[in-house]
């Protein structure tokens, strides 16, 4: 089911009308039976392994409040081996037996490997993450287990998240579901705009490119470099928009709800060096990768060798969470290699996230930073959306080559000017005023010819077949 379609907004309007007639506990359990049906909606096998992660983690994290020392440990290894041993079966089985085939095979062997036909669930690695953390923060101390299987079970599997994060943590997410939820007009304004936002920016701008850049990496030899070039610009809108916008949608079906969900989204291509862009790029991994695996690693502490070692590491593993692919793991390896470079240009500096711009030459400065960061950032999603080197090469190599320069034209130009137009106006106010829901102190006048417009970009230029969001194959 998904967010850009008749049959979810069906599927909200109904639950959205039973959701504020009932009491707390009748809430939590409406939204508990909803997200199994959305789940379901998909493929219902996959809902056992909710419910396996689900009952695990929440009898784990119960016993570790009474447990001490090596009972303790132990409890939380069960957690993490159910979990990740979830996870790597069903995401990279298949991945860590072609590539050991791929080694055996150069020197020399011929290795006959098991290879299983495994379905991806959908979002497993989005809720894995949510509920490590849980288990994490227990182990720590940094929260208490929760008493109520039911408010467990819908921190776990709340549908707007569940598929595609932000990846929660516990303590913001799970006290909201103890109590019962009174919805403000505020919070029915600012949701609803939300949503609508989150349409234009999936439904407008990242459906709209989508298929050019599926023919652009389908067949890069047969595209000219401008072609190309325009294919890696619109793919770097589209994954924005296509991202940001589930979140946007996310965001504004929970606060319908009375459920504040975390900001995942703060402007990433904005940003002027590439530390920026990851504070601002997929907030609840980049924290989550911080607070669970850069940090437990050593983080900024020792040599500095050991702190660029961390920040590798985690890179590279974040480049893997995305997807079993050594694409992505080079995508990852190119973040951290430019954020280990950044880290030794600054030198033990703060980095604000908003440079100071006080003279021209801060100016050309701040210029020039965004022009190399954005030149990094584009790069690095050329191997995040090619289908393997060789694909991602020829992008390249059709790229430095040059060839075809005499095929640009106006016309082409249209495309990613209009979608780029687009979404800076949707982009600019918020950023400049540090709101999500700038529109809405907006005149009413001024406001209400801005949904309108919106709303029928939406009518009139919607694709006619629902594209998947991007991260749902994640």
């Amino acid at each position: 089911m998904l967010f850009n379609t008749v049959e979810f907004a069906l599927f909200f309007a109904v639950v959205f009308l039973l959701y504020h007639r009932l009491p707390m506990r009748g809430q939590n359990l409406l939204l508990l039976i909803a997200s199994y049906v959305f789940y379901g909606a998909w493929d219902w096998r996959f809902l056992g392994l909710i419910w396996l992660s689900t009952i695990v983690d929440y009898t784990v994290a119960r016993l570790m409040e009474n447990a001490t020392g090596r009972r303790r440990k132990a409890l939380l290894l069960v957690s993490l081996c159910t979990d990740l041993g979830i996870l790597g079966f069903f995401k990279y089985f298949n991945f860590f037996v072609d590539s050991a085939g791929m080694l055996l095979t150069s020197v020399g062997l011929e290795p006959h490997l098991p290879i299983l036909r495994i379905i991806l669930p959908v979002g497993i690695s989005f809720y894995t993450f949510q509920t490590l953390a849980y288990t994490i923060d227990v182990y720590r101390g940094r929260v208490q287990a929760i008493r109520s299987p039911l408010t467990y079970g819908v921190y776990l599997a709340f549908f707007p998240q569940l598929v595609a994060g932000p990846i929660e943590r516990a303590q913001h997410l799970l006290p909201q579901f103890t109590k019962r939820r009174h919805v403000t007009a505020e919070q029915l304004s600012s949701g609803a705009l939300l949503i609508l936002i989150g349409l234009v920016r999936k439904v407008v701008i990242a459906d709209i490119v989508a298929g050019e850049v599926e023919a652009a990496f389908a067949n890069p030899a047969g595209m000219s470099a401008p072609l190309l070039m325009r294919a890696v610009f619109l793919f770097t809108l589209q994954i924005y928009g296509d991202f940001a916008g589930y979140s946007d949608i996310a965001r504004g079906a929970s606060r319908m709800l009375g459920i504040e969900l975390m900001e995942n989204f703060n402007h990433p291509y904005f940003s002027t060096n590439i530390t920026v862009f990851w504070r601002r790029w997929h907030i609840s991994l980049s924290t989550w990768l911080r607070d669970y695996l850069y940090i437990p690693l050593g983080g900024n502490r020792g040599p500095k060798w050991f702190v660029y070692r961390n920040l590798m590491l985690t890179m590279l593993l974040g480049g893997l969470w995305h997807g079993a692919a050594w694409t992505f793991v080079v995508w990852g390896g190119l973040h951290g290699v430019t954020l280990a470079l950044h880290k030794l240009y600054l030198r033990g500096r703060k980095m604000p996230d908003r440079p100071t711009i006080n003279s021209p030459l801060d100016f050309v400065h701040t210029i020039a930073s965004w022009v190399l960061t954005m030149f990094i950032v584009m790069l690095a999603w050329i191997f995040f959306r090619a289908s393997d080197f060789g694909n991602a090469f020829s992008v390249i190599g059709g790229i430095v080559s040059m060839r075809g320069m005499g095929d640009i034209s106006t016309s082409s130009l249209m495309l990613p000017v209009g979608m780029t137009a687009l979404l800076l106006f949707i982009d600019i106010p918020q950023f400049l005023k540090r709101n999500h829901t700038v529109m809405l102190n907006w005149p009413w006048l001024m406001r209400g010819a801005v949904y309108a417009s919106l709303v029928m970009i939406l009518i009139i230029l919607r694709v006619e077949e629902d594209v998947p969001f991007i991260y749902f194959q994640f």
